[in-house]
């Protein structure tokens, strides 16, 4: 008897482990399931290594490059390494900015080296980053987007585990300094374009529920690329990046997925509390912005669309009323399109845009209503930036088509017309503050029609390594962008680049 039950207790734990591993396989397979649905293939023009690794999802989410260091060196698997560097010339012919006469050129380089190490569910990581800008002269506007001469970019530790606690949810937390790149990117980005990357020094925490929802919680410090002094980064000079430690920016950014007919929600809010210390001067910006997007991923033969809505309330110091107090800010952000892809050779799709920046009513009073996109990227909608850069979500009225299509797998063509207005016609044309190079007639007689932006763009990939583009904007002023005061001849604006992109 007592061998019976001594086999019978035997039994049912065979049948418990077994149950158990079954359910870890379930487990396992429904991540894959999660990993398959989020992967991509084309990693953005820009250096990304560091961005392919998922940890959370088991994967990377871009395609391995087929020449790598890892595998030329036969490094181990705890050690992740790349080199990356990008070559563009540009050149532009005519000019939007205010007093100014003819064109420019540049060749900004970008180069980084990526390494981080992995042990279990610890990693830590450095990239190191170095982007200058060649062939410019004094009358060239340069800057600390164009330049950032050897740096670090990224300097962190992070921790993750796929499944807390077996609650089937992934968490992640990465402290130290690090770059950010949340939702539409319209607000939080990593750069792509643009030839120097925002990055942050703080912590962020990452919560993922496989198919259901995602949660990225951040408090930082924004880093400020130094020198921030037009005759210094004319040189290439080189100076260390420094957090600016009386200025704060955090947030908490919610995704929930497939909410029914393939509908996915955003839900965030981002708080910039900036100060002011003695080398790094500000205008003390203390802005709440809370946003919701609803979007459908594009798909074969499948409408798709896209609504963002931002508000943004809070204050800011003037920079057109001298002694002034701060003025209390108050501004928002509409973007929509619809889209819809043939299923076909090329698999084209078609989409309207739309997008609503709000600019300053009264540049005199004690409001600011000027929309302000933070840390955000705009290349992908409002054509690109380097020496153009043209237009910002700050004071736009602008409704535009797109075109998108594969001839083959290895080629991307794009093309997109828009039409620009100033939402307020007495507010000028530039970024989020008004500079001494933006056109603008606080007398609102110019009128709001800046004109009409056409943009082509062309990728080739030689392989997963190597990659080729080519771009031309051109720029149909209007009658804003002709007769405001301190107008540059008014001819149209041509720019165009080709770049190359290396991956290793």
């Amino acid at each position: 008897m007592k061998r019976r039950e001594h086999h019978t207790q035997a039994t049912v734990s065979q049948i418990f482990k077994i149950f158990i591993a079954c359910g870890l396989s379930l487990s396992c397979c429904e991540i894959s399931q999660a990993v398959e649905k989020k992967t991509y293939t084309k990693t953005p023009f820009a250096a990304f290594s560091s961005q392919m690794p998922d940890a959370l999802l088991g994967s990377d989410k871009y395609e391995k490059p087929i020449w790598n260091l890892h595998n030329a060196l036969k490094l181990p698997e705890w050690l992740s390494v790349s080199l990356e560097q990008r070559t563009r010339y540009e050149s532009m012919g005519g000019s939007f900015k205010a007093n100014s006469r003819g064109g420019d050129q540049q060749i900004p380089l970008q180069t980084t080296l990526w390494l981080e190490a992995h042990l279990n569910s610890f990693r830590i990581g450095t990239e190191f980053m170095d982007a200058r800008a060649l062939d410019s002269d004094k009358a060239s506007i340069v800057n600390n987007t164009m330049v950032n001469t050897l740096d670090f970019l990224q300097g962190y530790a992070a921790w993750s585990d796929q499944n807390v606690f077996f609650s089937g949810i992934g968490a992640e937390v990465i402290a130290g300094r690090q770059t950010l790149n949340l939702g539409s990117r319209r607000l939080v980005a990593r750069n792509v374009f643009r030839n120097t990357i925002n990055s942050f020094t703080g912590v962020k925490l990452r919560l993922l529920d496989y198919g259901h929802w995602q949660f990225n919680g951040f408090v930082t410090a924004p880093v400020n690329r130094l020198p921030n002094n037009p005759t210094a980064d004319l040189e290439n000079n080189q100076v260390f990046d420094r957090e600016n430690t009386n200025t704060w920016f955090s947030g908490g950014f919610l995704e929930l997925y497939d909410l029914g007919w393939n509908i996915n929600n955003e839900i965030y809010l981002y708080h910039l509390d900036e100060g002011t210390s003695n080398s790094i001067p500000t205008r003390n910006r203390r802005y709440f912005t809370p946003g919701t997007r609803l979007f459908i991923k594009p798909a074969k033969a499948a409408f798709d669309f896209q609504l963002e809505t931002i508000g943004q309330f809070g204050t800011v110091e003037s920079s057109a009323i001298a002694n002034s107090k701060n003025l209390n800010h108050t501004a928002w952000y509409q973007h929509a399109d619809i889209g819809y892809t043939i299923d076909m050779q090329w698999t084209p799709r078609f989409a309207f845009e739309y997008d609503y920046a709000s600019g300053d009513k009264n540049p005199n009073d004690n409001q600011d209503q000027r929309f302000d996109s933070l840390y955000g990227a705009r290349r992908f909608e409002f054509g690109p930036t380097g020496i153009y850069g043209a237009f910002s979500r700050s004071n736009i009225n602008s409704p535009g088509v797109s075109l998108k299509a594969a001839p083959r797998s290895d080629v991307q063509l794009s093309i997109s017309q828009r039409i620009f207005w100033l939402a307020q016609a007495t507010d000028c044309w530039g970024g989020s503050i008004c500079n001494k190079t933006d056109l603008q007639d606080k007398t609102g007689r110019s009128g709001n029609n800046i004109g009409q932006q056409l943009d082509l763009s062309a990728r080739w990939d030689f392989n997963s390594s190597l990659n080729f583009e080519s771009g031309y904007t051109h720029l149909f002023k209007g009658s804003f962008a002709k007769d405001a005061p301190l107008a540059p001849a008014p001819v149209d604006v041509n720019y165009f680049y080709v770049q190359s992109m290396f991956r290793f």
